[in-house]
């Protein structure tokens, strides 16, 4: 079974849809806007930053998740230097980034264990390694994916249970269309080469972690040679 986060977002739909019509087994979680289409009809309306509903969406579907791999891509940015930035908006990207991909964690980690099976894979971000300017809170939640999978990992090895990260670099789809096109090229400059990523690029990704038994607490750079 593979759970989904944020499946209205470019690269949660496209892994989504991807998976599914690989005759996967899937659940897909969407915050506001239900996407159109057969295929989402048992996708589940999921606020990731309330915790009693992430534990009702595990308690609910118990019956169904089974050998879980568990793949976080809900998330939200926020642009704005530091000094001018709006502190509650600042502090919602904390709380979707990072909060609520803990809260999925949290709640699925018991029957991961119980289960002696179990594939966390968080989607982190170059921006916490390289700094980028105007994105203080984007950077700041994504740092703090890297840092938690550390003391997860540690906890849960002897249960057959991994978490990794995967930091993207820039790819064709998902938050680079929020970008304006002089910057886009000024990114594209600074990439090995010169493109920005295919994302089926993280799925093959994906599917390495998912098969690799001996992989935890690591943070995969996927990024096409960002320097």
């Amino acid at each position: 079974m593979i759970v989904i986060t944020g499946i209205t977002g470019g690269i949660g739909n496209y892994l989504f849809d991807l998976f599914s019509k690989n005759g996967e087994d899937v659940i897909g979680t969407y915050h506001l806007n239900k996407p159109e289409g057969a295929q989402y009809k048992h996708c589940v309306q999921l606020d990731i930053t309330d915790h009693a509903q992430v534990e009702t969406f595990a308690k609910t579907n118990a019956a169904r998740l089974k050998n879980i791999t568990l793949i976080n891509c809900a998330g939200i940015s926020y642009n704005s230097f530091a000094h001018k930035s709006d502190v509650s908006e600042w502090a919602q990207v904390i709380n979707v980034n990072l909060t609520g991909t803990f809260y999925l964690i949290h709640a699925l980690l018991p029957l991961m264990r119980e289960q002696n099976f179990g594939k966390i894979i968080n989607l982190s971000s170059i921006v916490a390694q390289t700094g980028v300017m105007g994105t203080s809170a984007y950077a700041a939640s994504k740092a703090g994916l890297n840092g938690m999978i550390k003391s997860i990992a540690l906890e849960n090895a002897q249960k057959n249970v991994t978490v990794n990260n995967i930091n993207l670099g820039y790819f064709k789809v998902g938050m680079i269309n929020t970008v304006p096109e002089e910057m886009q090229q000024q990114i594209k400059s600074k990439i090995a080469f010169h493109e920005f990523g295919d994302p089926a690029n993280i799925y093959k990704t994906i599917e390495y972690i998912r098969e690799t038994d001996y992989l935890t607490g690591s943070c995969i750079d996927l990024n096409g040679g960002l320097v």
